[in-house]
């Protein structure tokens, strides 16, 4: 992951922005994309969605390792779970990987008494499939429990935000649009 902040550095400085020019286009402090362009601080997931837009790249950039290459197939041994830093859930790309790609489907596992700390509201859709497990999905002022095999679709736009309520982690296949990783 330290890899993510080298570079966001290098794409600012390849574009000819300043930090404060950054700071304008994402809505996030000078002081905050300082902090990340020195890896001092913690990334969320909206946070990088933001910088990654105002970069022109999607998310997925800051994650890969060799050249973008074209790929339909993956095999359950090339899911490979990542973190983002400071969350605790765990996530798996699940998608192929080719050009003008819109869905991003995953596999996220909730750790035990899970609850987000910060609430979301982004471009896209969201739509989750609960595979095992219980999960609450919180969405503006509504709350709706969630168990193996209930589906939830909505709008990202929607302030949003999860918690697993129980001891046992939680498995759900998740499908965003637009891509984030």
């Amino acid at each position: 992951m330290e890899d993510i902040y080298k570079k966001i550095k290098a794409l600012r400085t390849q574009n000819n922005l300043t930090l404060k020019e950054l700071s304008e286009e994402t809505g996030l402090s000078l002081s905050f994309l300082s902090q990340i362009e020195r890896g001092a601080s913690s990334l969320s997931i909206t946070s990088l969605k933001k910088i990654a837009d105002a970069l022109g790249v999607s998310m997925i950039f800051f994650f890969e390792d060799e050249k973008y290459k074209q790929l339909y197939f993956l095999r359950k041994q090339e899911q490979k779970f990542f973190k983002v830093n400071g969350g605790q859930q765990k996530y798996a790309r699940l998608s192929g990987t080719f050009p003008d790609r819109k869905l991003e489907p995953m596999m996220v596992i909730l750790p035990p008494y899970l609850k987000e700390e910060q609430k979301h509201s982004h471009l896209g859709e969201e739509f989750y499939y609960i595979l095992k497990g219980d999960v609450i999905f919180h969405l503006n002022d509504e709350s709706y429990r969630m168990t193996t095999g209930d589906t939830i679709h909505f709008p990202s736009e929607i302030v949003h935000e999860w918690e697993n309520p129980t001891s046992e982690e939680t498995f759900i296949l998740s499908v965003t649009t637009p891509i984030i990783f």
